[in-house]
């Protein structure tokens, strides 16, 4: 069996591995990282399925929205301390330190639920949210070895894998719960809606542990290597304000993070009203939460379902044509969703549209963004796009609640389709050919 390659940290004259092993650590890579997205889409879903639930019992329903917007700015947020942890060490710790913090916020948010404790509750849902800058930050390192005419597909079969979790989470949340019945912390019993946390906490630790040990040699120490990347003290100016400069030099890089945080904004932003919009229709609750799960279940199934097709169109066709297909199924949602009115089968169909747009922008615009910058600023440029991404639908959720309210779902997606003119404009304006990097 012939030795893989190992990497040093902060060196950047390391033998390159021969392209057979390369092929062999890529392959490998991939495995290793739909095995830890599975993992971690299950710990996020389980708890992000009855966070709400669980922060309107501490905090009441006016403050139960907060919960998701608490687990989505910080995974925006923790994506800096992240990548910075990346760009001096590679990989490997960066992630295991995004999972560490999310284990961390999950045991916070079941030690805010045994004390009631309303601050402790919404600052373990931050620190949760590391599991979700995990999950996205694997779909870059999928492609730090990946060759150019794969790239897409190779970085959307591991957004594929996020599949299972968002399906399974939710449904293994009630056995969850059930497991830690009558198990009492600091002398009281642990709420039902908390114990998911708690799994959640261990699903977490052990994605961790698998990067850990099985994540050797890292995928960006090597391409750094095959790149001969300067060394680690050479990276250190290398943050947030160098990646900000690179993406707005290149057109194509610019066009990559726009696509991911448009696409993010319009689909968060009528996602979360739709079960509020079918809640207005007047159905009983039990008829209500069956139609909400089947519109959600199709919703998400466009997500990320379908994302090896979407990989395979932007190796096949460019990024930039993918990207202008996503836009359009996402006014075709917009239109869908915004005339459907209480028809659950027109609803349902504009969602599962409005999922298939995220996937186009989102495949290809990581896709694009990761080949559009050079290699030594690239971790802090695709950290970069998950922080503009996660504020953009954070502040998405967040208005949307306003905007329905002051003038109804129809309103909503009227918005949410102008607020795609602005990316419409630069994917035609965008040159078709740009420098490509490795």
């Amino acid at each position: 069996m012939t030795a893989e390659p190992t990497v040093a940290p902060t060196a950047s004259d390391q033998p390159a591995p021969a392209d057979a092993d390369l092929v062999r650590l890529q392959r490998r890579t991939l495995l290793l990282l739909f095995c830890t997205q599975v993992i971690g889409g299950v710990g996020v879903a389980i708890g992000l399925s009855v966070g709400a639930l669980l922060a309107a019992d501490l905090a009441g329903v006016g403050l139960s929205g907060v919960a998701q917007s608490s687990a989505v700015v910080g995974a925006a947020l923790l994506a800096v301390p992240v990548v910075r942890i990346m760009r001096q060490s590679g990989r490997r710790p960066g992630m295991l330190a995004a999972y560490l913090a999310a284990a961390l916020g999950g045991l916070g948010v079941l030690a805010a639920a045994v004390l009631e404790s309303v601050p402790l509750l919404f600052a373990g849902l931050f620190l949760f949210g590391g599991g979700t800058t995990a999950n996205l930050q694997a779909r870059y390192t999928a492609v730090d070895l990946a060759p150019a005419a794969r790239r897409g597909r190779q970085l959307s079969l591991v957004v594929w894998a996020t599949t299972v979790g968002a399906v399974a989470g939710p449904n293994l949340a009630p056995l969850a719960g059930d497991a830690l019945g009558g198990v009492r912390l600091a002398g009281r019993e642990v709420p039902t809606l908390a114990a998911p946390f708690a799994f959640s906490a261990l699903l977490f630790g052990l994605a961790a542990l698998v990067l850990w040990l099985r994540l050797r040699p890292d995928p960006l120490l090597v391409a750094r290597a095959r790149a001969g990347v300067p060394a680690a003290g050479d990276r250190r100016r290398l943050g947030m304000r160098a990646a900000l400069s690179a993406v707005a030099a290149r057109p194509a890089a610019r066009l990559g993070v726009a696509a991911m945080s448009v696409g993010h904004l319009v689909m968060v932003g009528v996602m979360a009203m739709t079960p509020v919009h079918i809640l207005g229709a007047g159905y009983d609750e039990a008829h209500t939460l069956r139609i909400v799960g089947i519109v959600l279940s199709l919703h998400i199934a466009g997500m990320f379902a379908f994302a090896p097709v979407t990989g395979w169109l932007t190796d096949r066709f460019g990024r930039r044509p993918v990207i202008l297909g996503g836009v359009g199924l996402l006014l075709a949602a917009c239109a869908v969703a915004g005339t459907a009115e209480h028809h659950s089968g027109q609803l349902t169909i504009g969602l599962f549209l409005l999922g298939l747009g995220w996937s186009g922008t989102m495949v290809a615009g990581s896709t694009l963004l990761s080949e559009s910058v050079p290699e030594p600023v690239r971790p802090s440029a695709q950290g970069l796009s998950d922080l503009v991404m996660g504020l953009a639908g954070a502040s998405a959720g967040a208005l949307s609640g306003l905007v329905v309210a002051w003038s109804g779902y129809p309103t909503l997606n009227l918005l949410a389709a102008v607020a795609t003119v602005p990316l419409l404009a630069l994917a035609l304006r965008t040159p078709q050919r740009e420098k490509v990097y490795a």
